[in-house]
């Protein structure tokens, strides 16, 4: 060999040195460091009370979805599905099976349509965490996973979720809340698959990079995207899993990097995902009434109320409701938007003066008051139209820990009845328990799941960790009474 041809292999041998020296000691990104923390998870690492709440919002979340199976929006993606086709690799709610990215798309549209699912409120962003069961039950049951994976997935996705929307809330910059749920899909697949760190990285990277959605989905007039958003994500962030499952990379500054999350989007955070947990399931909330999560306070006043008198609504001439600032904002016509002009379901649930006086006048909020023709009926909206909401400040300064309501009726015959409350059943404060959760789950699924089936379905939920995910699939494909 010439001795430029030795001098030159022996530079590259220097440069390949040099390069796996840097590589060594170069500081990890911030999403290494979050790949670290999903794949480091274990179903040991959970406290028997964060167990127990993941089995209930598992549950709850299948009674939901069963109970959407009519929703219009639903039978749409339904027959997309349908006529786009996929592998029949992950069971969809109901029967049939697809593509996983697809299953995804359609469970989590079931999961999210109603708007009865579980949420989580930080100061600044409020979310729904059981979203990111559809796609991490897809990816189990692709990788045929144990229940106990299945359900430390999605404790990481929770925790993901829920952490960077307390230290990176989007809500006031002009994003949706499916911004940071990108990041959190892609860490639960990931982790249901049983990625490796690097590759869990490039997931979290390529759904983080792609997938930054506009709050308008929330705002003014609403659509049937503000129910398919989520899914949305997660068909797409589930799709970037799989990617990265085989071998595609994505920006590893994705949170610190120039034009970066941090640089366009949040601004400075810090999350140490060393010292993070999986107890964030704990501080999530039930619904107990088929309503926008900062109404449930206020309905409960009113159906409490209208039973202690004997209201039908006839003698009630107004409403006035004190509620906290956020509520104010999002349901109750503040900033994002007009919420007396009610004619579909989207609006509807996302009115305070709606629910209210829908509330008033059926005694319940269930799917039935969603009906185009409850809806449009004169007496709702007459009603409607003469409930006052307001903001108070000292109930917006005890929110997220209070969830406070402060609500007079103004009767015909002169009298005024009023209540105050600060939390509702479903609250931290009064949590539901596994015989609430599944009275909810029978009442949402009855129509179309038969008696017996039900009862399978809630028993293998309560023993997930200790059986296999195909288990509950296979529960979950049963042929419905009707669909």
């Amino acid at each position: 060999m010439t001795r430029l041809g030795i001098s030159t292999r022996m530079s590259h041998v220097a440069d390949v040195e040099s390069m796996r020296e840097a590589a060594r000691d170069r500081r990890p990104t911030r999403v290494e460091r979050l790949a670290r923390f999903v794949c480091r998870s274990r179903w040991e690492d959970l406290s028997e009370p964060a167990r127990e709440q993941l089995k209930l919002r598992v549950l709850d979340s299948l009674g939901v979805a069963f109970g959407a199976l009519d929703g219009e929006p639903v039978k749409m993606v339904r027959e997309q599905l349908q006529e786009f086709g996929g592998a029949p690799l992950a069971t969809l709610i109901g029967g049939g099976r697809s593509a996983p990215d697809r299953a995804a798309l359609y469970n989590g549209a079931l999961v999210r349509y109603l708007d009865f699912n579980d949420s989580y409120l930080a100061p600044g962003e409020t979310r729904h965490p059981s979203d990111n069961l559809a796609p991490v039950l897809a990816a189990a049951e692709y990788a045929h996973a144990d229940g106990g994976t299945l359900l430390t997935a999605l404790a990481v996705a929770y925790q993901v979720e829920n952490r960077l929307s307390e230290v990176a809330p989007v809500r006031a910059k002009g994003f949706d809340h499916t911004t940071q749920g990108a990041y959190a899909v892609a860490a639960g697949v990931a982790r249901a698959l049983g990625l490796d760190q690097g590759r869990t990285a490039n997931a979290i990277a390529i759904a983080g990079t792609s997938l930054n959605a506009l709050r308008v989905t929330r705002t003014g007039e609403l659509s049937h995207w503000k129910g398919l958003a989520y899914p949305a994500t997660a068909f797409a962030a589930t799709h970037a899993a799989f990617l990265a499952m085989r071998g595609v990379t994505g920006p590893r500054e994705v949170f610190e990097g120039n034009k970066g999350f941090i640089d366009a989007i949040a601004g400075p955070f810090e999350i140490d995902w060393q010292q993070e947990d999986l107890e964030s399931v704990r501080h999530t909330i039930l619904k107990r009434y088929n309503a926008e999560i900062h109404s449930q306070s206020a309905i409960e006043a009113l159906l409490e109320l209208r039973a202690e008198h004997g209201l039908t609504g006839i003698e009630v001439e107004r409403i006035e409701l004190d509620t906290f600032q956020v509520a104010f904002d999002i349901i109750g016509g503040g900033e994002e938007g007009d919420k007396y002009r009610v004619r579909s379901k989207e609006e509807a649930d996302h009115s305070l003066p709606y629910l209210l006086a829908v509330a008033l006048l059926d005694g319940q909020v269930l799917p039935e008051q969603y009906l185009p023709e409850r809806i449009t009926a004169e007496d709702v909206q007459q009603l409607l139209r003469r409930v006052d909401v307001r903001p108070d400040g000292d109930l917006s300064r005890r929110f997220p820990q209070q969830h406070s309501a402060r609500l007079r009726l103004h009767l015909r015959d002169g009298r005024t009845l009023e209540r105050e409350q600060h939390d509702y059943e479903g609250f931290h404060t009064r949590p539901m328990g596994w015989d609430a959760v599944a009275a909810k789950f029978d009442r949402l699924a009855e129509r179309h799941v038969e008696a017996s089936l039900r009862t399978s379905i809630q028993d293998v939920v309560a023993n997930l960790d200790e059986l296999p995910v195909q288990q509950l699939t296979n529960l979950l494909a049963v042929p419905l009474i009707s669909a």
